[in-house]
């Protein structure tokens, strides 16, 4: 099991540049996976610096339908002509961020022109439970909320008749990798909580332990007490290495790095593990 941040909010390595998205690339098992796009197709200039060769990429994984974690698809497809492309049935709303009761003039989702979309369409797999890669590597589809366990932050989406419902996020997932020494799990932003992210990670593997979280916890926007309380339960796992990644946040992360010192990784754009 290895992988690389190919795109992430910081970097401190020569030639790689970064942006608000995420992508991991990841080998394991014989397989060679990609986790999310970052925002554009700045990841694919920091694949050819870090010789990451994304033709041979055997799968795409979307975790949400954010432009963030979904804006470099359309680069993705120009290089990659057979990779199948998972991503959640329910990612395809037009979705928005509020300010003063008001949408914003950007959607916060998917961002393809109808052209990319076209080209893109015949690629995707669409997913809504649990899609199995392997017997050791699935793909969540909807995580289970748990209770205590909301938003942090409210995005709506775009009804046919032109209103606003709240986005329940049914449309983000996680990819859970089974290792001997225990689960390795992904998730893009947590936007349902990294807590039931964990807790259902672990109940698609029968209760097995989480050894490495590498995870976005969209911890940035939330309260100081929501924050102590989830990273409280984070470190109640016990887990080899915690990677807080995204839209962490800088408190989130330093808390984290304060209570398990070597065990919390800060990423950056070209760090990796296994490596």
């Amino acid at each position: 099991m290895r992988f690389r941040f190919l795109m992430e909010n910081k970097t401190d390595g020569p030639g790689c540049l970064a942006e608000h998205g995420l992508s991991i690339y990841i080998e394991a098992q014989g397989r060679k996976l990609l986790f999310d796009t970052g925002a554009s197709a700045l990841f694919a200039d920091n694949a050819k610096r870090l010789k990451v060769d994304l033709e041979e990429v055997e799968a795409l994984i979307i975790s949400h339908g954010h432009y963030d974690h979904t804006g470099g698809v359309p680069e993705f497809c120009r290089i990659n002509k057979i990779a199948p492309i998972y991503i959640h049935e329910d990612a395809f709303y037009e979705t928005y961020g509020m300010e003063k009761g008001k949408p914003k003039s950007v959607t916060s989702g998917i961002r393809w022109t109808d052209e990319e979309r076209s080209q893109i369409d015949p690629r995707i797999l669409r997913t809504s439970g649990p899609a199995r890669l392997s017997e050791n590597i699935i793909i969540s589809g909807t995580i289970p909320e748990i209770e205590g366990h909301g938003q942090t932050e409210t995005f709506y989406r775009k009804l046919p008749d032109g209103s606003f419902e709240p986005d329940p996020m049914t449309h983000e997932q996680i990819l859970v990798i089974r290792e001997p020494e225990g689960l390795y799990v992904f998730s893009g932003c947590s936007h349902r909580g990294v807590v039931p992210a964990i807790r259902y990670a672990r109940e698609l593997f029968g209760g097995e332990r989480v050894a490495v979280l590498t995870a976005g916890m969209h911890l940035y926007s939330a309260d100081e007490e929501t924050r102590r309380r989830v990273i409280a339960q984070v470190l109640e796992e016990d887990m080899d290495m915690v990677i807080p990644v995204h839209c962490s946040g800088i408190e989130a992360i330093c808390d984290l790095k304060r209570a398990l010192g070597d065990k919390c990784v800060v990423a950056t754009v070209g760090s990796g593990y296994g490596y």
